[in-house]
């Protein structure tokens, strides 16, 4: 087994416009991104050349994704969760096995400040 971390947000938008505002960060947090036919978004992530696919479905709130880079493949169970004219997002990591405990806690960090700048970025748009 695994480990794994739950990060959770809440973002000042009703989840309807969460969802739809999360779908185009791509561009907005990664300058060089780019989107293709086959549904994948590509850009120069922090650990080298990465590339980005949602498994989306916005009526159950599902924002999965799977996220691969130069070191490591990420499937990345997210929800958008209703909490009135808030949203909860709820994002999971599990470790992949080509990280060490180590690597994995720093990657969470640095996850954990991506998604502060998410839910700027969430909120104003």
């Amino acid at each position: 087994m695994s480990r794994s971390r739950t990060i959770t947000i809440t973002v000042k938008k009703k989840t309807g416009d969460a969802f739809d505002a999360i779908l185009q960060l791509p561009p907005k947090m990664m300058p060089d991104a780019k989107f293709h036919d086959d549904g994948w978004w590509s850009f120069t992530g922090p650990h080298g050349k990465s590339k980005l696919k949602f498994n989306e479905n916005k009526d159950l709130g599902i924002l999965d994704h799977k996220y691969i880079d130069e070191e490591s493949v990420w499937d990345v169970p997210m929800r958008v969760v209703s909490n009135g004219d808030y949203s909860e997002i709820l994002i999971t990591l599990n470790q992949p096995d080509e990280l060490t405990d180590e690597q994995f806690n720093k990657r969470v960090d640095e996850i954990g400040e991506m998604v502060n700048n998410m839910k700027q970025i969430v909120e104003s748009s």
